[in-house]
């Protein structure tokens, strides 16, 4: 049995980007902290993530227009959103709870939650990136949203005008600014929407690892072991694994897609938690295609050039955390990338990838403090792990210290 109570003020479960975020913030804070994940760190859905900044986006995963595209979608096996058919039984109840929260009051409340976030996030990462001196591993140079189709046209003002409402910076750029500012896409395309405050990061799964080089030269200590289940006790938390029991004085749930089991051992909620299951395709001859993240509002996928490549990322897929990936899905990226380029991409020497969104169907995450402080809580951030993890770092920071969860993102909210 391992007994680290005398050594662990709080173990935090979960070693992609917000657990390794959070740790640093935590030991940087005095604590001494225990890092826990199955994998290596870095090595869930934080390895093949776009790597964009998407502040942009504070809208949630799926709004009312969803409704008469659906049918047509899950009939394309290649389509952006695939839904497995045997799995529909299990996740039903949680599309039951998406389309409940498409009514206008609580979409309102998840818009501006996730809006409260992303509008943290920059200056988060700007803090976070520069105080373990790796700031060159993002880049602050916007974001563009292209368009091919004249009928796209009126989809694309109405999303500038909606965005405009939430003070998400926006600009609109014509056929001619495109092609300066990304000479080699289509002359074809007719414009877009840039976005100023947005940027990328250059490898993510480098982010994490120089994250936790620093949390490890802060004192974070890191331990390879799957958790399966937990318990309170007065003197805080017990978790059980396959490498033993691990005592800790507080518990920092942020295992992602994998986070409910252990919350509900630990808190007696259940947490309405699935998983979009996303893919990449990453092309290592591609790195100067782009000058920063493009995605195609009518193909419906992102392209972020990266130090080892363009990676192509995109797609929404369920099907659970058990089923094997369908890799044909990444593969379609590349076809779904003709015609944007004056010249094709070159797929010699990809490598396709799958990886676990966690989402709940407010599109918000748990963000929260439970259990007399025993339990903090950050999971859940469905396509905005990456782009809200320093921000959620620094908030996780506040609960430890005792300040109270906010309502948005309140685990009993459910």
């Amino acid at each position: 049995m391992r007994d680290a109570s005398p050594e662990t003020d709080i173990a935090v479960v979960g070693a992609g980007i917000v657990g390794v975020a959070c740790a640093l913030q935590l030991a940087r804070q005095g604590r001494r902290v225990l890092l826990i994940d199955r994998q290596p760190p870095g090595h869930g859905a934080s390895y093949g993530n776009a790597g964009h900044l998407a502040t942009e986006q504070v809208f949630p995963i799926a709004d009312l227009s969803i409704l008469k595209r659906l049918p047509r979608m899950l009939l394309d096996p290649m389509g952006p959103l695939r839904l497995d058919w045997k799995y529909l039984p299990k996740a039903l109840p949680w599309f039951t709870r998406l389309l409940l929260n498409l009514r206008p009051a609580p979409f309102q409340r998840s818009v501006a939650g996730i809006r409260a976030l992303n509008e943290g996030s920059l200056g988060a990462w700007q803090r976070l990136l520069g105080s373990i001196g790796h700031s060159d591993l993002f880049k602050e140079d916007g974001s563009l949203l292209v368009f091919e189709r004249a009928e796209s046209r009126p989809a694309l003002e109405a999303l500038r005008a909606r965005m405009q409402q939430q003070t998400v910076p926006v600009e609109f750029w014509s056929a001619d600014a495109v092609r300066m500012a990304a000479p080699q896409l289509s002359p074809s395309l007719l414009g877009g929407l840039f976005f100023p405050r947005t940027g990328h990061f250059i490898d993510p799964y480098q982010v994490v690892c120089k994250l936790f080089e620093a949390a490890r030269a802060s004192g974070v200590r890191f331990v390879q072991a799957q958790v399966g289940g937990g318990r309170l006790n007065a003197d805080g938390v017990q978790l059980s694994s396959d490498q033993g029991m691990f005592n800790a004085r507080q518990v920092l749930i942020s295992c992602g897609a994998h986070s409910a089991q252990l919350t509900a051992a630990l808190t007696g909620k259940r947490v309405p938690l699935d998983t979009e299951r996303g893919y990449h395709l990453m092309l290592p001859g591609e790195q100067q295609r782009l000058p920063f993240a493009v995605t195609s509002l009518e193909r419906k996928f992102i392209m972020t050039p990266m130090a080892e490549g363009l990676r192509l990322a995109g797609t929404v897929e369920f099907a659970g955390l058990e089923a094997p990936p369908s890799m044909q899905r990444a593969w379609q990226l590349h076809r779904l990338s003709k015609g944007l380029f004056q010249h094709d991409l070159s797929a010699e020497g990809a490598t396709p990838w799958m990886g676990f969104r966690p989402s709940l169907p407010d599109s918000l995450p748990v963000i929260d403090r439970v259990c007399d402080g025993r339990v903090l809580l950050a999971f859940g951030h469905q396509h905005l792990g990456l782009t809200q993890a320093a921000v959620t770092a620094e908030w996780v920071g506040g609960l430890a210290e005792g300040s109270s969860g906010m309502g948005a993102y309140r685990l009993d909210r459910f």
